[in-house]
């Protein structure tokens, strides 16, 4: 199957069950990974048989700005936003990453990993 993948979309939020996540905010990376068959454009050569990737960012982007608890809430939002809107897609897959967690101890980042 082939994919459309954007990588290490780099955006600030205001997600987590700590007063301070909600207040400070905190930098995130996501991922999307799409399945689809890109035969058709890979041949054509238009984007209106494919998925442009700019709207695909700005899902994520406006999603983002929407607070959540939970990173698994928000990743589930994107991938019902984008399967709603591309019924052509057959899988989704969207990786979160919250930069520097609010715990003790050295960790760069908590991901999740949400398919569909």
């Amino acid at each position: 199957m082939d994919k459309i993948i954007l990588e290490n979309i780099r955006l600030f939020g205001y997600h987590g069950c700590i007063l301070e996540e909600e207040k400070i905010g905190s930098h995130y990376i996501v991922n999307i990974e799409i399945e689809l068959d890109l035969k058709k454009p890979s041949i054509s050569d238009k984007l209106s048989e494919t998925i442009d990737y700019v709207n695909l960012y700005r899902i994520v982007e406006k999603e983002m700005n929407i607070n959540s608890k939970l990173i698994e809430h928000l990743a589930q939002r994107i991938v019902q936003k984008i399967n709603k809107r591309y019924k052509i897609i057959k899988h989704t897959k969207v990786k979160i990453c919250k930069e520097n967690p609010p715990m003790q101890g050295n960790i760069d980042r908590v991901c999740i990993v949400l398919y569909e």
